[in-house]
């Protein structure tokens, strides 16, 4: 890994000007299968993650591997507000690793997204732009160069349970062909995985291992439990026989699915999520969230698509709420999944030895903006989704500040298992980030479809649709996106600005995905020595320096975690006090905000002079 362990530094003079030694905002980035910095880089980044180096592809049949373990978890169309409802998961992931609160995904919709995931890519790279033919679906999906192949060759047994990818195993491709049903796509050790009338939770087809398997009706064939049941036995199965495990576990829920009416309780959820019948009614008088967004009064800032949706009226508030109950509901079968996949790691000791990653693929509206259902657009409500990382190496109940993509997924993995991707990776690897949780790297994420581009900041997100209409959201003010601020002109500076940034973006590939701003910390200090060890003096001057220096909007100093100065002006400088820093090892950190709403921060470890 690219990122640097603060320390105490030694100093060759007085009144030194200190460039180097901060916790590197940079992170772990992935290209053509080399970190970025070279094969001596990766020899210490494996080395760091306790990994085995390139070429050790397993151990002898009945030990544990040196690779770790990679499990993904997936839910489909699950909203960051139902995580709450999640006990286990959030008590078994959350609690003991990092959550990541600021995750949108590139495109909110099932099979672009789970593209990413499989890539590491855009979706103008992978080139899924929708969920059927000719935009998407299975069927144009390159399953030839996914991160399977890639940990398939590392070593790794890789196993697939659940859903894969819209229009696998379509109903019209049952008997044969090279994309039906019975295929088994490039890469995969073990598959089991959902095909012909694949959203339903009875009476279903899987596709196990090639051979296609019927459900039915029964309670004990509800979907969701199926696959926790497969994915406990590949735990089983696989742990410890040597090689490591790539398990990727793709629950259907909170996604509507037949069939309709059901077999089975509960008989209130016709046409959406089906829970399993042990929780029938769990929900049944949840309130429905109703944020400041929920049916909103005034979209005459909005584009026109919005505008024309009426507001919710009575009957259309009780189906909203009633899908919203038992889309929760379905979620606990999925949080018993969860709960189910841990204690069959620890019952294998394995815990300390495996990456988990709970994430969806896009959030689903409940009546915000007056949208009563679906995904597929810009607003937080879709795009924002659950992220958490549990996993050697990263600390406990951390949550963390950067902005992160579902492209940065692919890179986290293949950062973590040491395997070459044959493709550029758009995203960056989330294990510097989860160790370093206050630190932010200037990001800006793409959020795109056939109808839309928007580029995304701390601070703003900058649309631009097919028709010409525009928006623009002040985040930090106006979090809910009640107010598009596009036609603002005392934002005519930001504005101009986003748009650069999102005609970059637009085509970007691999590095161009990733630039981050031309600015770097700047300090000036005096150098001393206490009981044979180097240390600084207190009043250390702080500021910035670089190419981008001109765009900064505001700057923060902090001593530890407290706050010291808040700049709003040029030259957004601060000089450390001795009343900020406590004598001997103390934290700096510095932030810096673009007039764009990218964010910087930079930590430094010292050792302060008494």
């Amino acid at each position: 890994m690219r990122y640097l362990v603060p320390g105490v530094n030694r100093y060759s003079a007085p009144n030194a000007v200190f460039r180097g030694q901060w916790t590197n905002q940079g992170g772990s980035d992935v290209k053509r299968g080399l970190l970025r910095g070279g094969v001596a880089t990766l020899a210490a980044g494996t080395a760091a993650l306790g990994i085995a180096l390139a070429g050790v592809t397993g151990a002898p049949a009945g030990e544990p591997s040196e690779l770790p373990n990679v499990i993904v978890i997936q839910t489909d169309d699950q909203t960051l507000e139902s995580m709450r409802v999640m006990e286990e998961t959030n008590a078994k992931l959350a609690e003991r690793g990092a959550t990541f609160p600021n995750h949108v995904t590139n495109f909110p919709l099932c099979c672009p997204s789970r593209a990413t995931l499989q890539t590491g890519q855009y979706a103008h790279n992978h080139g899924i732009m929708g969920n059927e033919p000719p935009r998407g679906g299975y069927q144009q999906f390159d399953t030839s160069n996914t991160i399977a192949v890639w940990l398939e060759a590392r070593g790794y047994v890789t196993a697939h349970v659940g859903k894969y990818m819209n229009g696998y195993g379509s109903a019209d491709e049952y008997e044969e062909g090279e994309r039906g049903t019975t295929v088994v796509p490039p890469g995969w050790t073990e598959w089991y995985t959902a095909a012909a009338r694949g959203q339903n939770v009875y009476n279903y087809r899987l596709n196990e291992n090639g051979v296609i398997v019927n459900y039915g009706a029964t309670v004990e064939e509800f979907k969701q439990d199926v696959f926790t049941n497969h994915a406990v036995q590949l735990i089983d199965e696989h742990l410890g026989a040597g090689s490591p495990l790539y398990l990727q576990l793709d629950y259907t829920a909170p996604h509507g699915g037949g069939p309709n009416p059901s077999p089975q309780l509960p008989q209130d959820c016709e046409g959406t999520a089906k829970p399993a019948p042990r929780h029938a009614n769990a929900f049944d008088t949840e309130p429905l969230p109703m944020p400041d967004s929920f049916n909103e009064l005034d979209v005459s800032d909005k584009p026109e698509d919005i505008q024309e949706i009426d507001q919710i009226g009575a009957e259309e508030l009780a189906n909203i709420t009633t899908r919203y109950r038992c889309r929760l509901e379905s979620l606990l079968s999925v949080d018993e999944g969860v709960a189910a996949v841990m204690n069959a790691l620890r019952a294998h000791d394995a815990l300390d030895n495996t990456y988990i990653l709970f994430t969806s693929d896009n959030g689903f509206f409940h009546g915000e903006h007056r949208i009563p259902t679906g995904k597929n657009r810009v607003y937080e409500e879709a795009i924002r989704v659950p992220l958490i990382m549990r996993g050697p190496d990263v600390p406990k109940g951390v949550v963390v500040e950067d902005m992160t993509t579902n492209a940065d997924l692919a890179a986290t993995i293949v950062d973590a298992s040491g395997a070459t991707p044959s493709l550029e990776i758009d995203g960056r690897s989330l294990l510097p980030a989860a160790k370093h949780p206050a630190i932010e790297r200037g990001r800006e994420l793409l959020i795109e479809t056939p109808r839309y581009a928007a580029v995304r900041t701390q601070r703003y997100e900058w649309v631009e649709h097919r028709t010409g209409e525009a928006e623009l959201y002040d985040l930090v003010e106006d979090p809910s996106q009640l107010t598009s601020l596009h036609a603002d002109p005392e934002l005519e500076e930001v504005r101009e600005r986003l748009a650069t940034r999102l005609a970059a973006l637009r085509t970007c590939a691999g590095d161009s995905c990733l630039l981050k701003p031309a600015l770097e910390p700047k300090l000036k200090l005096d150098r001393g020595r206490h009981n044979g060890k180097n240390c600084v003096d207190a009043r250390i001057k702080a500021g910035f320096e670089g190419d981008d220096k001109a765009e900064i909007a505001a700057a923060e100093f902090f001593a530890e975690d407290d706050e010291v100065s808040n700049v709003d002006s040029a030259p957004f400088k601060y000089e450390y006090r001795p009343r900020d820093l406590d004598k001997g090892k103390a934290t700096i950190r510095l932030r810096a905000s673009l007039i764009d709403g990218r964010r910087s921060s930079w930590e430094k470890d010292l050792r302060i002079c008494p």
